[in-house]
């Protein structure tokens, strides 16, 4: 990886796109490989975009992260609000991916989305996601959701439409009617010190 990363910016780039850097490395590599990614974008004062599976990458490394299911991007949003409160039932899939630290039924007892990802060329009509989504509707059968900014509850309990780091955009109809979606996942910020991810 650090093979790569210096033939990568041989070139001197303005923009640098990581695709999985980290992936199959042991916890320790991984943080050294972030660290020094970090390092060298705040140094030569370029872009960053990581592709990546682990949210939790993305919310330490990322100022907005960008959710992409089945070709299409379904939320966009600040990296660590994005992560703490998903507003796509598939951001929350994927940070329910990760087992919580201390927590033996969530390592009993994993969580995973049911059914299987849309064959390529053989996606179905409407929200691409609603065949596996837990809280799809008969309309997200019939109707293609656009990308569209949506309230995030704020800490005085208030619908606030811009967080931290800008507007926060869903493209789930449960989310844009204004309806407030709870998923089982605790966000971390109201998890225990002991139950950090």
């Amino acid at each position: 990886q650090r093979v790569m990363i210096a033939m990568a910016l041989a070139c001197d780039p303005d923009l640098i796109i990581a695709d999985e850097a980290t992936t199959a490395l042991d916890v320790m590599v991984q943080a050294q490989i972030l660290t020094l990614l970090q390092d060298l974008v705040s140094q030569r004062n370029a872009g960053l975009i990581m592709i990546s599976h682990d949210l939790s990458v993305l919310a330490d490394v990322c100022d907005r992260t960008m959710v992409m299911y089945a070709g299409k991007v379904v939320e966009t949003g600040d990296a660590t609000s994005l992560f703490d409160a998903p507003r796509h039932p598939y951001s929350d899939a994927l940070g329910a991916a990760f087992p919580v630290i201390g927590d033996p039924a969530a390592r009993n007892n994993p969580r995973g989305l049911a059914g299987d990802p849309p064959v390529p060329g053989q996606i179905p009509s409407g929200c691409s996601f609603h065949p596996r989504c837990p809280v799809a509707r008969p309309e997200c059968a019939e109707q293609e959701p656009e990308l569209l900014e949506v309230a995030v509850l704020g800490e005085s309990g208030a619908a606030e439409l811009e967080d931290a780091g800008g507007p926060r955009l869903s493209a789930c109809l449960v989310a844009q009617s204004g309806e407030s979606i709870r998923f089982t996942r605790t966000p971390a910020s109201e998890m225990p010190q002991e139950g950090a991810r």
